[in-house]
């Protein structure tokens, strides 16, 4: 009868505890092409950056999320057109993550968790890049959340134009 008059304890029988934890992070796929090598390398290197990000997730069991933030860079001389390089990496992770539903669980998977991964598929491109004899390629820190946001105005606008 005390807890009829707690309305606190009665909450807490019925949401359910938020969890979240990181169970582990991977490289999913990786790929370094240098088509041009070596005659790339006898050429200044004037490098225009052509940059594609893309996040997916899925559940993969009871409370468990793999997230994979994919990232694709082309370079190519900025005068001749010329690739210098292509690198691809697709970085993946595993959160466990319970008391969550709906929209939250969807900005979870959709901003929280790839600003986790994605320095970790930045240093893979780097090392990958340094490792193909090229300056370095430090990525710029990408805002997810804005990404996220411009994701849900695509589809909100989608779904007003289908009615």
């Amino acid at each position: 009868m005390a807890d009829d008059n707690n309305p606190q304890a009665a909450q807490g029988d019925e949401q359910p505890q938020l969890q979240f934890s990181l169970q582990r992070i991977y490289v999913k796929d990786i790929s370094f092409e240098s088509p041009n090598a070596p005659s790339v390398f006898q050429q200044p290197f004037k490098p225009k950056v052509s940059l594609d990000l893309n996040t997916t997730s899925e559940q993969v069991g009871e409370n468990l999320y793999e997230v994979v933030v994919k990232v694709t860079a082309q370079v190519a001389h900025a005068e001749s057109g010329t690739t210098s390089f292509l690198v691809e990496v697709e970085q993946g992770g595993l959160f466990r993550i319970a008391g969550l539903e709906g929209e939250q669980l969807d900005h979870t998977l959709g901003a929280f968790c790839p600003n986790v991964l994605f320095p970790y598929a930045r240093e893979c491109i780097d090392n990958l890049v340094n490792r193909g004899s090229f300056p370095p390629l430090m990525l710029a820190p990408v805002n997810f959340e804005a990404m996220y946001a411009q994701k849900k105005q695509r589809q909100a606008e989608g779904s007003e134009t289908t009615q």
